[in-house]
């Protein structure tokens, strides 16, 4: 049996595990992210709790195939470090491929985490028909993965799906700034005049709430505009999303699909399927592991 081992480095956790070629998760554990300390002592932790892990389970470590990395962006991937991720800024410049071999003698590949979930959804996901498609995650920001002619794009330094930054209207805003779980809690407080969360202002709106439906209708659009942006530049197949804001589920998928079939310039892209990701829990997890486990460039 061929096994990997995933870790997804977020903001306020790391999730790490072991993954098998069919992309089961065998076991899996998490850390809180300590901003703390410095990045050689969370990684340090992180080793200790991926072979902990690993001896609770029976396995040995210098049997596996090897460690994929998930993170977020900005990064280098192929220096192996992370270069200026916005909600990790203690680990600005900082070597995670070198630390986390320095600790487990194992090969390593780091890839953004959206594009490692993109690889996720075509392993075992959403996805497995698709030889061209794009997977958005809308949650604390927007990120996505590009997969294209059978293969990640991945860009010259791995940054290639920073799409949160794409520019969506005149006055140019970000679409993460107006579309994500983020921009829905900020909009939704001040309309309301007090502290909402995203769950609450999409149950308000499904409730019919004036305010809280114009809101949503809103976000549903940008995330529309957004999605023909990226049909109409990449011409895909189909688009993935997955994140806490998919989490609202039929309103969502046919609000975007119905923009997408009226504003997408090729006749064959107004026809793009909008689809929910199928992997949500563990899908950094087995992202990051597909990147050992599968081959994608």
């Amino acid at each position: 049996m061929s096994i990997a081992v995933g870790i997804d480095i977020g903001g306020t956790k790391v999730a790490y595990g072991f993954v098998d070629e069919q992309g089961t998760v065998l076991a899996k554990g998490s850390l809180k992210t300590d901003l703390s300390v410095p990045p050689e002592v969370m990684t340090e932790r992180i080793a200790d709790a991926v072979k902990q892990l690993a001896e609770q389970n029976g396995l040995s470590l210098e049997a596996l195939k090897g460690i994929g990395v998930g993170a977020p962006g900005p990064l280098d991937t192929r220096g192996g470090k992370l270069t200026c991720p916005p909600n990790l800024k203690s680990w600005w410049d900082f070597p995670v491929v070198s630390a986390l071999r320095s600790h487990m003698p194992l090969p390593v590949k780091m890839e953004n985490d959206a594009t490692a979930a993109a690889l996720a959804e075509k392993w075992i996901g959403a996805a497995r028909d698709s030889e061209h498609f794009i997977f958005i995650t809308i949650s604390t920001g927007i990120g996505a993965g590009i997969y294209l002619h059978g293969k990640l794009i991945t860009g010259s330094t791995g940054n290639a799906g920073d799409a949160g930054f794409m520019v969506v209207d005149p006055s140019g805003t970000p679409w993460e700034t107006v579309a994500s779980g983020t921009a829905v809690t900020r909009q939704a407080s001040e309309l309301l005049g007090r502290e909402v969360s995203s769950k609450e202002a999409f149950e308000l709106a499904a409730q019919g709430d004036p305010q809280m439906t114009e809101l949503i209708n809103r976000v549903f659009k940008y995330i529309g505009m957004g999605c023909v942006s990226l049909i109409n530049v990449l011409d895909p197949d189909k688009i993935v999303i997955g994140g806490g804001v998919s989490q609202v589920g039929e309103p969502l998928f046919t609000s975007v699909q119905q923009y997408v079939a009226a504003n997408a310039l090729n006749p064959a892209g107004r026809q793009t399927a909008i689809v929910p990701a199928q992997l949500q829990q563990d899908a950094g997890l087995i992202g990051a592991a597909a990147l050992v486990q599968v081959e994608y460039s």
